[in-house]
């Protein structure tokens, strides 16, 4: 073999050692992602990291479905249904000492403060919680705020089983208060404020809020969830999945209509108004916190997150206690410096 044969058939030697590798970074990686809920202001994140093509940027090609409850979005991953959503961490932590190793991990927090309330009208003359002793709530049947309402009874002299208890589809929780259906609702207080407002009501005036932050429980709320699976097969794809939802957020809580206008692809009925103001108002009370701007969206304290561990072990009885770790993993956050929220635009 002379020269030029040697050359030539280590060059082809090299294409097809190097073709595979070429031809997988090629393709992108396809991730199916659920949402805590139907829809909203909250979620024009998610659209927006897809729109914008930050997802596709970081090789991603992530479909992205509407959900039923932020503590059913975790049991959707568990299934294998979905590699990754937008959940509940408390509910993951029941998962995780129920079914060790199989739960979904945090890897972004962005629900710093819970969202969680129970909401009364105001009429039912309901003004502490121990007044919900043998009326009733309503709740959609994959709520996080009511699978913790167990430990907001325990904390505060409740009994539990006297409060009567139904499901409703979500997006009728609120007309069936109204309606005087039910006495006061389990819900996602940003979700319930902004459908009184569009229902004509006053929702300081005409009903009652007990936020469960306020009633001794102190716990975080939802994030980026990812399967098991997800993080030992694709670690730099969680890594890009979240530094294209971080980016997305960073740009929407400095350019709030870019934001809105992404869900208008995917609901074109959308409310402009009341959607940009829910969304505001999660940003405000959620996720602008004196923690995240210490720590930056997406972190959390694991002292904090080692207590809300013990209150939910304690108030369903839970035979074993799962550790920080294997409830919360930092290790694939972007930079500080990206995740540090900008002013928020009004």
């Amino acid at each position: 073999m002379n020269a030029l044969q040697r050359l030539r058939a280590a060059l082809i030697g090299a294409a097809l050692v190097l073709s595979p590798a070429f031809a997988t970074a090629a393709d992108p990686v396809n991730l199916r992602f659920i949402l805590d809920w139907k829809a909203q202001g909250p979620h024009s994140w998610f659209y927006y990291a897809r729109d914008a093509g930050y997802f596709k940027e970081e090789g991603l090609n992530v479909v992205i479905d509407q959900g039923d409850g932020s503590a059913a979005a975790v049991t959707r991953i568990m299934t294998g249904t979905y590699d990754a959503g937008f959940g509940d961490i408390n509910a993951s932590i029941q998962m995780a000492a129920q079914q060790p190793g199989k739960a979904p991990v945090m890897v972004s927090l962005l629900y710093n403060r819970a969202p969680f309330a129970i909401i009364a009208r105001r009429d039912t003359g309901i003004t502490s919680l121990k007044g919900l002793e043998g009326r009733s709530i309503l709740t959609p049947a994959g709520s996080a705020t009511f699978k913790l309402f167990p430990a907001l009874a325990q904390k505060n002299g409740v009994d539990a089983a006297k409060v009567k208890v139904n499901n409703a589809a979500p997006n009728l929780i609120e007309q069936l208060l109204v309606r005087k259906e039910s006495d006061a609702v389990a819900q996602f207080g940003a979700t319930s404020y902004m459908n009184f407002i569009a229902m004509g009501l006053d929702p300081e005036k005409d009903f009652n809020w007990f936020f469960y932050s306020d009633h001794g429980l102190d716990v975080y709320s939802n994030g980026i969830l990812v399967s098991p699976q997800l993080l030992r097969e694709k670690p730099e794809a969680v890594r890009g999945l979240l530094r294209a939802i971080h980016r997305a957020i960073r740009d929407i809580a400095a350019a709030p209509d870019k934001g809105i206008a992404s869900l208008k692809t995917v609901e074109p009925l959308t409310d402009v108004k009341l959607e940009r103001q829910r969304m505001l108002y999660m940003l405000k009370h959620q996720m602008y916190t004196p923690e995240t701007a210490e720590l930056g969206l997406g972190d959390l304290k694991d002292s904090r997150l080692a207590a809300s561990i013990d209150t939910i072990a304690a108030a369903y009885e839970l035979k074993q206690k799962p550790a920080v770790g294997e409830i919360f993993n930092r290790s694939f956050l972007p930079p500080k410096a990206e995740r540090v929220l900008p002013a928020l635009a009004n």
